[in-house]
């Protein structure tokens, strides 16, 4: 039986075990290999084991494993015989309750002796736990996993039969239960295996978690459906990277960008190791690739990076860009690499290239539907196609450039703002190794942008030194309010930065500590500012928007200032310049010296005066425009020249 052919995972390893039953399937640093046979047999044994318990296909089976080569054999045998559901060891008490019953698991597979929450969560739902014991010594992934059934079981897996039991990320809502077939993961290996032209000669360096579908398909089975080796690490460590590069001999990894940003950092001191083992390709999928990150990889590994793009209801891959000669795109998902792609509008009209609009696919490795979620069904298979939430557009020659996630999206006032848009012009910084751009609540505006960055070591770059390299590079409305320097950006389980709920797990970051204006003109423009914003008070490192002003509100602080002041200055300074001290510097800067000098006159300056003393010295001193008719209690209230404000 041809791989290509195969329907089920079953199929699929005894097709490469036929043809090449010695030939390594799984590697681990510091082990003997597990041939293809001798993957096939620990698949056997495992099947034994859940139909010993009358657990056969589609019946959904958790794992909880750390990520190794035991945790590699345990999903496929379980994948084969049941439905795998593989769980986060680092979950805690309350994730477990509720995936475990959400999945309406009918075992739980451990480690022997593993100390996990998971364990109580199973015994109070009534969930019987299958313990593995690995045999350390020996084979990587070899278990003991021994079970009374008969070899034969009474019915194999069907292609129709579900694989594997995913959550969605659950970002926006809670997660929805996704079921792969598997002829799903059978289609999406292969897509996988083809588009990246793997051979048996190749070996992936597997440096993704096996609870995650990017490593579980692009790692794991597409190099067994193609009788390649993959090589299961503990998970990706920094330090022992190229150590296991050296050790094993890998000729290609898959990763997330947060880990090629860290593997960069590691490869400035491990020349000899890119050297004497070259990688044939990276792979990049799960998030947006950066050019400049792209570009640097490249460069110095001395290969092509192919950037893919995936997801769990489509047994992961979707688009990808070619290997060489065909161009790869920086910036762009790559072509269509298994299913259909197309872009639709609301309407449900697929649209010409150049148009944008959503994303949406169909085609042998997609998901048939949510498990109990008629309403995300509704929404999601609409016009004959799966909607996959994400907006983009195809060019002329069906590349995907994807521009956000829909429901990531900022809506800043009425203006669109891509998230995505904002981290790769932050990266094309040279200080800034890793960038995330989210949405904040605001009081006017409804959202408004905020970033975060990591510095490269021994880099420094100032708030408005970025902000002001921004605005040479987007448009005025998608630049942040505010880009925090960050020592790291926190991260979901599989390494990804997810935007939703960003702003509160940097709230800390995003607060400023309240510092009192020092100069006159940060007084003056402190009293119009807290006026306007109905705020008590306003310190200096204090941001004009993110104190809830608006466009319209800065239209305002801008004719006052010219009245009070007889400054003149373009609006845009207050974009560019939102804290109050960069704003005083710049009124200060614009301000005729004849007021300047009077503000310094003044006893103590501004600091002691009333609003009444304040408007009263100034308004004794010439300067253009000056329009200062009285004080109410609320603060300044201009009449005359043009009118009332």
């Amino acid at each position: 039986m041809k791989d290509a052919d195969a329907r089920t995972l079953y199929a699929l390893l005894e097709a490469q075990a036929a043809t090449g039953s010695h030939h390594p399937a799984v590697v681990a640093p510091g082990r003997r290999s597990l041939s293809y046979a001798g993957l096939l047999a620990e698949v056997d044994a495992i099947e034994r084991l859940l139909r010993a318990r009358g657990i056969g296909p589609g019946d959904p089976v958790a794992v909880v494993l750390d990520n190794g080569p035991e945790m590699a054999v345990t999903a496929l045998g379980v994948a084969c015989a049941a439905a795998c559901a593989p769980l986060n060891p680092g979950y805690q008490r309350a994730e477990y309750e509720f995936f475990l019953s959400d999945l309406q698991a009918r075992a739980l597979i451990l480690q022997q002796g593993h100390d996990s929450a998971s364990r109580e969560v199973a015994h109070a739902l009534g969930i019987p736990v299958i313990e593995l014991a690995a045999r350390t010594q020996g084979e990587a992934g070899r278990l003991l996993a021994q079970g009374s059934a008969p070899a034969a079981p009474a019915r194999r897996a069907g292609p129709q039969d579900v694989a594997l039991v995913l959550h969605t990320s659950g970002t926006t809502s809670q997660p929805k239960l996704v079921p792969l077939s598997q002829a799903n993961l059978c289609a999406s290996a292969v897509h996988v295996a083809a588009t990246l032209a793997l051979t048996p000669s190749d070996r992936c360096l597997n440096v993704m978690p096996l609870f995650h579908i990017h490593g579980l398909v692009a790692a794991l089975l597409a190099s067994l459906s193609s009788g390649a080796s993959v090589v299961c690490t503990p998970g990706f460590r920094e330090r022992d990277f190229f150590a296991w590069v050296e050790q094993c001999s890998p000729t290609w990894y898959t990763a997330v960008p947060t880990i090629h940003q860290a593997v960069l950092k590691a490869a400035e001191q491990a020349g000899h190791v890119i050297r004497d083992y070259p990688l044939r390709f990276i792979r990049s999928s799960s998030a947006a690739l950066a050019p400049p990150v792209m570009a640097a990889l490249e460069q110095t590994f001395g290969c092509p990076v192919i950037e893919a793009y995936g997801m769990t209801e489509a047994a992961h891959q979707m688009t990808s860009n070619p290997l060489p000669p065909a161009p790869r795109k920086p910036g762009s998902a790559g072509r269509a690499a298994g299913p259909e792609v197309a872009i639709m509008d609301q309407t449900g009209t697929v649209l010409p290239p150049g148009n944008v609009g959503e994303i949406v696919i169909r085609g042998p490795n997609v998901t048939s539907g949510y498990c109990g979620n008629p309403d995300a069904n509704v929404a999601a298979y609409a016009h004959g196609w799966f909607h996959t939430g994400d907006q983009g557009r195809l060019d002329a020659e069906g590349y995907l450039f994807i521009t956000g996630r829909l429901k990531e999206i900022i809506n800043r006032g009425g203006e669109k703002v891509s998230p995505r848009e904002i981290d790769e012009a932050l990266l094309a910084h040279a200080q800034v190794a890793q960038a995330v751009a989210f949405a904040v609540e605001h009081p006017r505006l409804g959202e408004d942008v905020s970033a975060a960055v990591v510095l490269h070591e021994g880099a420094s770059v100032s708030e408005p030194a970025l902000r002001d390299f921004l605005f040479e590079r987007l448009a005025d409305f998608k630049v942040p309010t505010r880009v925090v320097v960050v020592d790291r950006i926190p991260l979901g389980a599989t390494g990804k930065m997810q935007r939703i709920g960003m702003a509160q797990r940097l709230a800390a970051a995003l607060q400023t500590t309240y510092e009192p204006p020092r100069t006159p003109a940060e007084h003056v423009l402190a009293r119009i500012w807290a006026e306007l914003l109905g705020v008590e008070t306003v310190g200096r490192a204090d941001n004009f928007f993110g104190l809830g002003g608006d466009s319209l509100q800065a239209t305002q602080v801008n004719a006052r200032v010219r009245r009070l002041l007889g400054a003149e200055l373009p609006l845009v300074t207050l974009f560019h310049r939102l804290t109050l001290a960069g704003y005083a510097a710049a009124v200060e800067a614009a301000t005729p010296a004849p007021v300047l000098e009077r503000l310094g006159q003044l006893a103590d300056g501004p600091f002691n005066l009333t609003e009444e003393q304040l408007v009263a010295a100034l308004d004794a001193t010439p300067r253009a425009g000056s329009v200062i008719g009285r004080v109410d209690r609320r603060g300044y209230r201009y009449t005359g020249g043009t009118g009332n404000e």
